[in-house]
């Protein structure tokens, strides 16, 4: 009798902890909703102001409707929206606008294709910092708008 006593209990603890994690995972997921402003990004040679000198890139996840969109600093973009936990996929096609950037076209093709290569994601700060990692290493970060 006892024995089954702690079976059960045994169980029921394992089952609580399963429904924490699954609530721990959507929890990461729901804090992607929103609109998010770049603010660094690694790799190009010329600085982050020369890249973006008149309007930064913003990204926005719309988890009901499962849809990716926002800027690239001249022209929109826009997607379905593959995550899963903190896996984020962005080689999906996605439909860009083809307005004539002056100033800006190298920055616009800096984000996209930087874009394409984010693997994961990361929320910091208690919300207010998005970081997209490739592989182990931090791509790309965005402060909540």
């Amino acid at each position: 009798m006892i024995k089954n006593v702690l079976i059960l209990a045994f169980l029921g603890v394992i089952l609580i902890s399963c429904n924490a994690s699954k609530a721990q995972k959507n929890d990461s997921v729901a804090t992607l909703e929103g609109t998010w402003e770049l603010d660094y990004i690694t790799g190009p040679r010329i600085a982050f102001d020369g890249l973006y000198p008149n309007k930064k890139p913003t990204i926005n996840f719309d988890l009901k409707e499962n849809r990716v969109s926002g800027n690239n600093s001249c022209n929109s973009f826009n997607g379905k929206l593959s995550v899963t936990g903190n896996k984020i996929d962005f080689t999906q096609p996605m439909a860009v606008t083809k307005m004539m950037c002056m100033n800006n076209s190298q920055g616009e093709q800096v984000f996209m294709s930087m874009l394409q290569k984010i693997t994961s994601y990361d929320i910091t700060d208690g919300g207010k910092t998005l970081n997209f990692i490739s592989g182990d290493i931090a791509m790309m970060r965005f402060t909540k708008k």
